[in-house]
């Protein structure tokens, strides 16, 4: 999967996950700040990409990326996410800590972890 999607089900895992508002997050792959929000309310998600400049979000457990105009499915259980791309076709799952989210992505076969920066 694309890294904008990575870092997009990142924000949106721990917004979920923590119940906190995400203001940014540190790529460790690219060593960039994504300038990435997102929030979460019940099972309905908004979230800004500001590097893209586009909005994703919805209702769990799909989510939709208005850039790429995809689906993402997201499913939560505890400190631990799960889900598909469907633009790729390719699985993940993530593991939510404080401040922290790994991601492994099936496509490559790698982990990928993200700093979280919260309002």
């Amino acid at each position: 999967m694309q890294p904008h999607t990575r870092a997009m089900i990142a924000a949106a895992a721990y917004a979920f996950t923590s119940g906190q508002k995400v203001a940014g997050i540190h790529d460790h792959a690219s060593g960039r700040d994504l300038p990435i929000a997102a929030e979460a309310r019940g099972g309905q998600l908004q979230g800004y990409d500001g590097d893209r400049g586009t909005q994703f979000g919805g209702a769990l457990p799909e989510l939709f990326d208005a850039g790429e105009q995809a689906y993402v499915s997201l499913e939560i259980n505890g400190s631990e996410a799960s889900g598909y791309d469907r633009r790729s076709s390719n699985a993940y799952t993530a593991q939510v800590s404080a401040g922290r989210v790994r991601l492994y992505d099936y496509g490559p076969g790698a982990w990928f972890t993200f700093d979280i920066q919260v309002a």
